[in-house]
């Protein structure tokens, strides 16, 4: 069937006076708006704001989406749909006045039928309400509104059925692989008709690799299931090193003329998993370096644009990840094809809660009645998608423990099987859930630990006081009760995914081997130890951090303060916890991640912030250090700095201004990393790695001059004026050699002019008190970022950021047809 972007020409209005007041009232003021749309980031931060730190203050609301569109004649005698990519959250479709359908999940792409109340050869009106008034209902920045694309569907009577389009590859071999493609032809017509469907699949080269062709009848009101087997010749395998896609054409043909077509890109790749081998991926063992991450794409919020998407798969892909856990809900279309093409594996998750709330307004009152709907959906999206290697059932449930949570998860597992029985199953279990009920038992084991450790039992019980400390973490993980309790849970997962559970994964060996260990979440901190375990047992697969990119909402979570700092009430708006900072910056524990991988031969300084010296910090266990890679001190000449030294060597040498200030072990017996206390000179510092007593890596850094200019980041500024593109322009500070500043902070006003619109503007600062939507920022750690969106114009945009002190930079992006 014909599918076409519905995203033009809508106009959205805010219902303040509730529903009852909308219809006697009237709907108020309309703006016109390009979907995708986040009406969440345009809000006013509020300190009172009900959800607080879980949404960065931002408050949720009522919206109205209204479009009139003109429906030809001819279309009484087509089939007409449209589908909603994502809209959070309880959203509901009028078409001219009826109400059509809708979803509460805020994160599943469904569809809505239109037939019936089509008005042919005339305009009609659709409209959206979605309502996200009821807070608190996230844990995190879930943005409101139709916030990823909808799609107008038309098609003959004859078609081929929306996602029934099935494509999997049971038999590979060097020379040939089986490949299955499964549809279903749907006809809505009273007639019969016999058509003949051809499938033609193209290579990673565009040219055709095979071809199918089959009469069907397919009788009136009825639909007919196909089944092609088909061979195709020294398949090019897919691959995170070698992400090659084919692509397959099914056309349905009814006397020589087209009724349908579906297009569907796949890969051919084949999975194995077992306690002995761990994962393989064409026969070759793969360790998932992964990233837990959120669904914002930073300063323009939820918004779902393909190139935003791609651009943070491609910036996680260079830092090293090769896998991405959607966290905790389905993953978006667009990112999917990213990590497709791009080589990015992929655990998609169904939900953050069962049938148990962890706000009171969340996907729990929806859950009993739309879950297995729900997950129909998620699969329905991922099925054709070689990134997509496993489905999580859900993450730190509160029913695990119990029979019920055992039996729910067993008949979430059986219908995943159902649906897709190539993926494996896993679900992301966190242990403190599971402990709650027998805390008493473990306050005793921890005071017996207290005792034979001859520390003070406040000492330990003061960490207990945040559930994610260390101590009461491993006194729960290891209970014997944890064990018994978890057993059923755990019983139909393919892979056991546990969450700051460490201490279990070589525990788990004698008691349960046959069992598959994944850390679907982690400290980012710990990864050396953690990639110890990795690299040392085949059955644990891999870690997932949290987080690998920075997000809104969850704010401060990984945030360091010193000395009480942190102001009541203060409106923070990222967790400030990612690898990758929420501009796209990759921050120290990024490298340092790198070199623990093996990644990275050169060695990496970070620098502790030297106003801050010798003050005790407050860290959470998201934290990594309070540090970034810079020799810019000004104001700070012969006072004392820490710096840290990353590397994958025997020893490292630091040197300053070409003194050296000697040498430290290194490696992975001494945690990669050494630490140097030294007096600040301006000028150059620079790290040398040894192995075997031979120079094997270095890294440098150089004072930046009093005097900067603005520069702006590499990037591509040629975009498609289609109104669906988007460019990050990244504006810093250097001086006239090309030494970034980043200690210098200014304001930097910007002016967007010609064939695009300014979709936002901020900087990685969780603490920015500045509005997305404000056209002034002030820079943190140096930076600001700049979202340009283009419209349905071909032409310039110009950009032009400008600051006291400096010259205005002006950029130029162009947008073509």
């Amino acid at each position: 069937m014909l599918r076409t972007l519905f995203n033009d020409n809508w106009k959205i209005t805010k219902l303040t006076g509730g529903i009852l007041g909308m219809h006697i009232m009237g709907y108020g003021e309309a703006k016109d708006v390009t979907l995708p749309h986040d009406a969440m980031i345009e809000e006013e931060r509020k300190p009172d704001c009900v959800s607080g730190v879980s949404t960065g203050f931002y408050p949720g609301g009522i919206y109205r989406y209204v479009k009139r569109f003109y429906v030809p004649g001819e279309w009484a005698e087509k089939t007409v749909s449209l589908e909603f990519e994502g809209s959070y959250m309880n959203t509901r479709v009028y078409l001219n006045g009826d109400y059509m359908g809708g979803c509460a999940y805020g994160y599943s792409n469904f569809y809505i039928p239109l037939d019936k109340g089509l008005l042919y050869g005339e305009e009609n009106e659709i409209a959206v309400l979605v309502n996200n008034s009821a807070q608190p209902n996230s844990r995190w920045y879930s943005g409101s509104g139709l916030y990823r694309n909808v799609n107008l569907i038309v098609g003959n009577y004859l078609h081929i059925a929306t996602d029934s389009v099935k494509i999997t590859v049971p038999e590979i071999e060097k020379d040939a692989a089986v490949v299955w493609v499964e549809g279903r032809l749907k006809n809505q017509d009273n007639q019969n008709h016999s058509v003949l469907l051809k499938t033609v699949i193209f290579g990673p080269d565009n040219e055709p690799a095979a071809e199918e062709t089959n009469r069907v009848t397919v009788y009136g009101n009825t639909s007919a299931y196909v089944k092609q087997r088909i061979t195709i010749r020294k398949p090019a395998l897919w691959s995170c090193e070698s992400p090659d896609l084919y692509r397959c054409e099914l056309r349905i043909l009814e006397a020589g003329e087209e009724k349908d077509v579906e297009i569907v890109n796949f890969g051919i790749r084949k999975l194995s998993l077992d306690a002995v081998n761990g994962l393989r991926i064409n026969g070759q063992e793969v360790k998932l370096r992964g990233a837990c991450i959120h669904h914002d794409n930073g300063v323009i919020g939820a918004c779902t644009l393909p190139r935003a998407e791609e651009r943070r798969c491609r910036l996680l892909k260079e830092a090293g990840f090769n896998c991405i856990r959607s966290s905790h809900h389905p993953l978006s279309k667009a990112m999917l094809d990213a990590c497709d093409r791009l080589g990015m594996l992929v655990m998609d998750e169904l939900s953050d809660m069962w049938e148990h709330p962890k706000n009171i307004n969340d996907y729990a009152m929806f859950f009993p009645d739309c879950w297995e709907q729900d997950l129909k959906r998620m699969i329905d999206k991922d099925y054709n998608h070689p990134c997509v290697i496993m489905y999580s059932t859900g993450n730190e449930i509160q029913e695990v423990g119990t029979p019920r949570g055992a039996e729910l998860n067993r008949r979430i597992c059986e219908k995943m099987r159902m649906l897709d029985p190539s993926r494996y199953t896993t679900n992301a279990f966190n242990g403190l859930l599971a402990s709650l009920d027998y805390k008493m038992e473990i306050s005793a084991a921890l005071r017996e630990k207290a005792s034979r450790e001859k520390k003070g039992l406040n000492d330990i019980m003061g960490e207990a006081i945040n559930p994610f400390q260390k101590e009461v973490i491993n006194a729960s993980s290891v209970h014997p009760l944890m064990t018994a309790k978890i057993d059923e849970f755990m019983a139909p997962l393919d892979i056991a995914g546990y969450n700051y559970l460490t201490v279990r994964h070589e525990m788990d060996r004698e008691e349960k081997p046959n069992r598959v260990i994944l850390g679907t979440e982690t400290f980012p901190s710990e990864i050396a130890e953690l990639w110890k375990i990795v690299r040392k047992n085949k059955y644990v697969i891999g870690d997932m951090t949290w987080t690998g990119y920075d997000y809104l909402g969850e704010a401060a979570l990984g945030l360091i303060t010193y000395d009480g700092e942190q102001k009541e009430g203060g409106m923070y708006r990222t967790a400030y916890a990612g690898d990758i900072d929420l501009i796209g910056h990759r921050r120290p524990i990024s490298f340092f991640r790198e070199i623990v991988f093996g990644l990275r031969k050169d060695p990496y300084i970070a620098v502790e912030r030297p106003q801050y010296f010798g003050r005790k910090p407050k860290k959470s266990q998201w934290a990594f250090e309070d540090s970034i890679s810079s020799w810019t001190w000004r104001g700070y000449e012969k006072k004392p700095v820490i710096v840290d030294v990353y590397g994958d060597g025997d020893e490292v040498e630091v040197f300053v201004n070409d003194k050296s200030k000697g040498r430290r072990p290194m490696g992975e017996k001494f945690g990669f990393a050494a630490k140097y206390q030294l007096e600040y000179e301006p000028g150059e510092i620079k790290a040398v790695l040894y192995k075997d007593g031979t120079v094997c890596g270095c890294y440098e850094l150089r004072t930046a001059e009093a005097e900067v200019e603005l520069f702006a980041e590499e990037c591509d500024t040629v975009l498609k004026a289609d109104g669906q593109d988007i460019v990050f322009l990244t504006v810093g500070m250097r001086d006239k050699r090309g030494n970034i500043n980043l200690q210098e902070k200014k304001e930097i006003s910007i002016c967007v002019e010609g064939e695009g619109i300014l979709q936002g503007y901020g900087s990685a600062d969780p603490a920015a008190e500045e509005s997305y939507k404000d056209t002034v920022c002030h820079t943190f750690d140096g930076y600001v970022q700049a979202a340009v969106r283009s419209d349905k114009k071909a032409g310039t945009i110009k950009v032009t950021f400008c600051t006291e002190g400096c010259k205005p930079l002006e950029i130029a992006v162009l947008t073509e047809v």
